[in-house]
């Protein structure tokens, strides 16, 4: 009896996998609108808006559309720095990374690497939720994969900086310029624009004008990489260093 329910479910396997494969692919967005529309919303803030609504707190969304062009050229180099340094040369996917990731939440006995490329992390702000699962991970990962068949790099990585988080209730590489240092995006000074590189990674725990230990360390370790990669010369890292000792 026992024998026979292992082989019935030995059987089944395949057959739900591929069933839920189909079901997860069928649920996903188009994303073929997002080459001419910026999206008016995405699922991050409508979450960070009803967990406010839930503890009975007024929350502000501060979000401003900003050109591509007007982003800093070192600005975009820091971020790609941070997240996802091989953002130009993979399909969405770092495998590389992929698989560090999964090694070392293997380890741990956990699933809190990342080892998301900036696609995948667009495809989770857009469409998706912080929550961290297997069924989501596949649908970022899917997801990804049709923004890079659907939009150029460029497009990816316009939306991804001005819908991605910086605090609470702040939204986008403008509206953080403005909360932050009180101007434009285009006005940041170098040390500026690293630090709030920097906190891309834990927005609600890091703010950029605090010194916090981890800020101070990931900013140095940001300047460090922007001088190797001579985005930087060694003047200007040096003029900058001081601002991020301990």
């Amino acid at each position: 009896m026992i024998r026979t329910l292992i082989k019935i479910i030995s059987l089944m396997v395949p057959f739900v996998t591929v069933l839920l494969a189909l079901l997860i692919y069928f649920s996903l967005p188009d994303v073929s609108y997002l080459k001419s529309h910026n999206p008016k919303t995405t699922s991050f803030i409508e979450m960070r808006k009803q967990q406010a609504k839930k503890t009975g707190k007024k929350i502000r969304i501060r979000q401003r559309w900003v050109r591509f062009s007007r982003i800093p050229k070192r600005f975009k180099q820091a971020v790609r720095i941070t997240e996802d340094a091989s953002f130009y040369r993979h399909k969405g996917v770092d495998f590389d990374e992929l698989k560090e990731s999964i090694r070392k939440d293997f380890e741990s006995g956990s699933f809190k690497r990342g080892g998301s490329t900036i696609t995948q992390q667009l495809a989770k702000n857009l469409y998706l939720s912080s929550e961290k699962s297997v069924i989501r991970k596949i649908k970022e990962y899917l997801i990804a994969k049709r923004l890079e068949a659907a939009l150029s790099k460029n497009r990816i990585f316009h939306i991804y900086l001005n819908v991605i988080e910086f605090g609470r209730g702040v939204f986008g590489v403008q509206a953080a310029a403005r909360y932050y240092f009180g101007r434009n995006v285009w006005a940041l000074s170098l040390e500026q624009m690293i630090r709030l590189a920097a906190i891309i990674p834990r927005p609600l725990r890091t703010s950029p004008k605090k010194n916090s230990r981890w800020l101070l360390w990931k900013s140095r370790w940001i300047l460090r990489k922007m001088k190797k990669y001579n985005y930087i010369s060694v003047q200007e890292y040096e003029q900058v260093l001081p601002a991020f000792a301990r």
